[in-house]
């Protein structure tokens, strides 16, 4: 089969527009196996009216190209949408078609995608000279208690910005991640270490709790530890001071790595359950509102998932699961 069809599928079909070909992931997008849409009316395959599928059926004989977005509807389910290319293969009337449904999981809106990139570039570059200039501040040895007081938190506060802008900039990244295999604990560790001033502030420490012989993560470390690091920040700032920060390396029932963390505090909302990993879809992203959504982002990129357990009531429990 071809690669580039497991997430898609090929149709091509006769002059009396009866499927006569299908090649990829026919039950993900259409719903049905390959051997239930051989010989099936086009217009049955794809959902749609006879009248749609004789257009269709007219732009492929052109042979341009075409594409075409349609919403399909099988059965009683949601409608589905659908982008097509048409064209001739191998002599006959055909369509690429991709799920654009399942395309854009996870992916960010376009405004967000396109901006990103330079609106955190334009924002860091004035922000690295205030960051120059409170610590060329706090560097004079006659500044009084409050003055120091104050410096320390506009420190803070510009690592918080720094934070913001970087889930803006990797919610709209679009590469390849820069994958290798690591222990589970010594990325956790240097993710700690990216917020470790908020977390001595606030007398947080971290406790660790790892399962014997748990297997490597396949991470890219660069970009995993800024989100792990706010998903450990935004746990501990919701916490009283002084409290444990508790977190399990263990391994999971298919054999990969996972790494739990549990917030006692915080609580999940009927009506938050579905946008928690949506960008500002819950009160649980603090700042930017991106924490989370950049966190699946990067999980997903990674061939990896994450997930959260919770209720109306106070505890959640965040799972991150590592390809291995």
């Amino acid at each position: 089969m071809n690669p580039l069809l497991l997430q898609a599928v090929q149709l091509a079909w006769s002059p009396g527009m009866r499927v006569t070909h299908v090649e990829g992931d026919s039950p993900s997008i259409l719903r049905r196996r390959a051997a239930e849409l051989l010989d099936a009316p086009l217009h049955t395959a794809l959902g749609i009216s006879p009248e749609r599928a004789r257009d269709l059926d007219a732009l492929a004989q052109e042979n341009r190209r075409a594409v075409e977005f349609l919403s399909a509807h099988f059965g009683t389910g949601e409608p589905v949408s659908l982008r097509l290319v048409l064209g001739l293969h191998e002599g006959a009337p055909a369509a690429a078609i991709l799920d654009l449904n399942a395309l854009l999981v996870g992916a960010p809106p376009v405004q967000i995608s396109g901006l990103s990139s330079s609106l955190s570039h334009e924002i860091r570059n004035p922000l690295s000279s205030v960051k120059m200039a409170v610590q060329t501040l706090q560097r004079n040895t006659g500044l009084s208690d409050r003055d120091k007081r104050r410096l320390t938190i506009a420190n803070r506060e510009i690592r918080t910005m720094e934070r913001m802008l970087w889930m803006l900039s990797e919610y709209g990244r679009d590469s390849v991640p820069n994958l290798d295999s690591h222990p589970l604990r010594s990325v956790l560790q240097e993710a700690q270490a990216m917020v470790a001033p908020e977390l001595a502030e606030r007398r947080i420490e971290l406790q660790i709790e790892e399962a014997p012989e748990l297997p490597r993560a396949r991470v890219d470390t660069v970009r995993l530890r800024p989100v792990l690091a706010q998903l450990m920040l935004n746990i501990a700032m919701g916490q009283p001071e002084g409290s444990p920060l508790q977190v399990y390396l263990r391994a999971a029932p298919t054999g990969q790595a996972q790494l739990v963390l549990k917030d006692p505090v915080a609580a999940l909302p009927p009506e938050e359950q579905a946008t928690l990993f949506e960008p500002f879809g819950s009160r649980l992203a603090h700042g930017a509102g991106l924490s989370l959504a950049a966190l699946r982002r990067v999980m997903l990129n990674q061939g990896g998932s994450v997930s959260a357990e919770g209720s109306a009531e106070p505890g959640m429990v965040f799972t991150l699961t590592f390809a291995s």
